[in-house]
């Protein structure tokens, strides 16, 4: 197995990005966001991709935030990160091209927030998804609460989020 925490293939007009740590579910760093920065840059570059897909590598989509990540940072260094990385969900969200989250497994937390920075979900019977970080007080940090409201609506985002439900 390659040491690549986001893998990117080309299949014709189809690119297909997998983060690749399913040791911890595919969870996101900062090397991981600095990863797909990249690699949508590059894309973008490439008139010849019409389309994306995302997906996890193993048995979950994006299962969050790396818990070990986050507490490295300092007050200061966090809110920075915090907006580095809403603005590769951003970059994700106006690429240009239609996106495909391809959900296989739990889309938790900053997971979800990939799936909902993405054009289309389509998500296999078993997947998992919600916002657990509201439960330690935390807020969805890359844009997830605001998407989240454009996606399914005032009520239901509200529902989400305030009874910090899980679909």
């Amino acid at each position: 197995m390659t040491d690549k925490i986001v893998l990117y293939e080309k299949d014709g007009p189809i690119g297909l990005i997998t983060i690749n740590r399913p040791d911890v579910k595919n969870a996101l760093n900062l090397n991981v966001f600095r990863a797909l920065n990249d690699m949508l840059d590059d894309i973008a570059k490439d008139d010849d991709v019409r389309a994306i897909i995302i997906t996890g590598a193993g048995s979950a989509f994006v299962a969050g935030a790396d818990i070990n990540d986050l507490l490295a940072f300092d007050s200061i260094e966090g809110w920075s990160a915090s907006r580095f990385q809403q603005s590769v969900f951003n970059k994700l969200e106006k690429l240009g091209r239609p996106s495909i989250a391809a959900i296989n497994g739990a889309a938790l937390g900053g997971g979800l927030e990939l799936a909902l920075s993405c054009t289309f979900r389509i998500a296999s019977a078993k997947v998992r998804m919600g916002f657990p970080e509201l439960g330690l007080g935390i807020i969805p940090a890359f844009g997830g609460t605001e998407r989240l409201v454009r996606t399914i609506g005032h009520a239901k985002a509200a529902e989400l989020i305030l009874f910090r439900s899980m679909i």
